[in-house]
């Protein structure tokens, strides 16, 4: 079976990789069709099904990731998305982990930089986004980005095999 991710980030195509150990997984970078840093479940969502749409393509089986922020009450989350999409236009969502993020880091999205821009500054590193992931940083590495997309994806998974 043929799998294609909208995505060219590592992280996210490993993940699905890890989880499709038995198909060709092919890479696209497709837009998200929604804000560069999306700001509510909705808008994560919605790009992450929007990638995965663009990606169901020659009978493949489309996957869209999408990580975002979102509000609790006042409170800002991390947030993650994601979608399948089969050749016959079947949509599959499912969500993963969400841990709050530091004022800090609320105030400086708020004057319109990106999560993953921010996190290399924050964490003095570079590639945040390539690697361990803002839930790396924040969780101590004991979830990494790979980890929560890999959780994605396997509710995914799941949720189409268990339609067929």
């Amino acid at each position: 079976m043929k799998i294609i991710i909208g995505s060219k980030n590592p992280t996210k195509i490993k993940a699905v990789k890890d989880i499709f150990l038995n198909d060709e997984v092919i890479s696209l970078d497709v837009p998200s069709h929604v804000s560069v840093q999306p700001y509510s479940d909705e808008e994560t969502m919605e790009g992450a099904i929007n990638r995965a749409k663009q990606c169901s393509i020659d009978e493949a089986i489309g996957i869209g990731l999408e990580g975002g922020v979102m509000y609790i009450q006042n409170q800002l989350f991390l947030c993650n998305w994601g979608a399948l999409v089969t050749p016959n236009h079947d949509v599959y969502t499912a969500s993963g982990a969400r841990i709050p993020l530091p004022d800090e880091i609320d105030v400086q999205l708020k004057a319109g930089f990106e999560l993953g821009d921010l996190m290399d500054i924050y964490a003095m590193k570079k590639e945040v986004r390539n690697n361990e992931g803002a839930i790396g940083i924040f969780t101590n590495e004991q979830v990494s980005r790979h980890d929560m997309f890999a959780h994605v994806v396997k509710l995914l998974r799941g949720q189409w095999a268990y339609h067929q």
